[in-house]
């Protein structure tokens, strides 16, 4: 059976990276762009083309993008974000996890690996630039972690692990032979005893305690 395309929608300001990167993401199969190659970014249209992912270019937006970020999850919540930069920003990147955003690429990766990322994204993966990812753990290196690896329960080390893998609610489900339902309450309580509010933050906490 023949897969869905991705529906994404864009927020980028900046003119002449839009007449660019427009025709690249119309014209894969993957990809069925839904908002945001106009002059104008509206916010409202893009939350109203209920996009699977919003690719959003920070290096030109007015404004704190955490923002941004919350008005969208806020105006569709099944919502996904990714962002977009020049540079790997890691104090934006640990700010906008707080309100939810699944991806963070810089603008050195190949197009055919952006649109990898937004498929994986949709998919219900997270995907951070490997210099961001980097950082995270050296960060992490210095900063003491709420729980520790004995505080999760067996079933929750195993979601975890397989977060930390990349797989999504459905293929975890899969893996261990429990309800989507099942998972998302095993994810719910993981989030809460490491207090952190994305997957990446916990695949992050995952790698760095030897769990994954």
């Amino acid at each position: 059976m023949k897969q869905s395309r991705v529906r994404v929608a864009l927020i980028e300001h900046q003119t002449l990276f839009r007449k660019w990167i427009c025709p690249l993401l119309s014209g894969d199969p993957r990809i069925e762009l839904v908002a945001g190659c106009g002059d104008a970014v509206d916010l409202a249209a893009i939350a109203a083309s209920k996009p699977d992912v919003v690719l959003f270019d920070v290096d030109f937006h007015k404004g704190d993008p955490a923002e941004t970020i919350k008005y969208l999850k806020e105006a569709y919540s099944p919502v996904r974000i990714c962002l977009l930069s020049m540079f790997p920003q890691q104090d934006l990147l640990s700010r906008s996890l707080l309100f939810g955003v699944e991806g963070y690429v810089v603008k050195e990766i190949s197009p055919n690996d952006l649109v990898k990322a937004l498929v994986a994204i949709a998919e219900g993966s997270a995907y951070v630039d490997p210099s961001l990812a980097g950082n995270m753990l050296r960060r992490l290196t210095t900063n003491r972690l709420k729980a520790q690896p004995n505080e999760l329960s067996e079933r929750e080390t195993d979601v975890i692990r397989l977060i930390a893998l990349g797989l999504s609610n459905k293929q975890i489900s899969n893996k261990l032979f429990l309800s989507e339902k099942t998972v998302k309450n095993h994810i719910s309580r993981i989030f809460s005893k490491l207090d952190v509010s994305a997957r990446t933050q916990a695949a992050v906490y995952a790698i760095k305690n030897g769990i994954a």
